[in-house]
């Protein structure tokens, strides 16, 4: 186990006194930064920056960042939430790093591809068949890596060849689980 105690600190953002959303960040006796590549490797959407000693992480509505000795989550519902998150994260990190011997680690930087992007090779239908209410909607999951290019099935109609192909050429390069 890379992680068996850690602080946990609930507040308010200081950007927003008085939201009704809550931040989290657990503060950690052991360094994670040898967990940080193999995290790059198997977090659909991270984005790792070894220059920095941290990766960033897109998880059901919530920021998530790891640094050498913290975790920080956001936009939580109430204090509980926080915490459950965190753990959740702790739990995360100790299970990779139990399993490190089975992941290639990744040191690779990528970055999302902008929303605006896809959703100009996107059919602009908003036909909602992918589940989303817009193709720009659509566009936004697919750039935070939390839709597949496959839930939109108009895109692999007849005639639609060229936007497809830019499509999987700008998601390629997104990270991947």
């Amino acid at each position: 186990m890379l992680i068996d105690s850690f602080e946990v600190e609930v507040f308010t953002p200081p950007c927003e006194p008085g939201a009704e959303r809550f931040a989290a960040r657990a503060h950690l006796v052991a360094d994670i930064s040898e967990v940080l590549p193999l995290l790059n490797a198997t977090l659909k959407g991270a984005v790792y920056l070894p220059q920095a000693n941290a990766l960033t992480w897109k998880k059901g509505g919530h920021n998530v960042a790891f640094h050498v000795f913290d975790i920080a989550t956001s936009n939580a519902a109430d204090r509980g939430e926080a915490e459950r998150e965190l753990r959740s994260l702790v739990d995360l990190v100790n299970l990779t790093w139990e399993r490190r011997a089975e992941i290639e680690p990744d040191y690779q930087t990528r970055q999302r591809p902008a929303a605006i992007a896809l959703f100009r090779l996107l059919p602009q239908t908003n036909c909602k068949q992918c589940g989303q209410p817009t193709c720009f909607t659509f566009a936004m999951q697919l750039a935070a890596s939390q839709a597949n290019l496959e839930a939109c099935p108009v895109i692999f109609d007849e005639g639609r060849e060229s936007s497809l192909a830019g499509l999987r050429l700008l998601l390629i390069d997104a990270p991947r689980l």
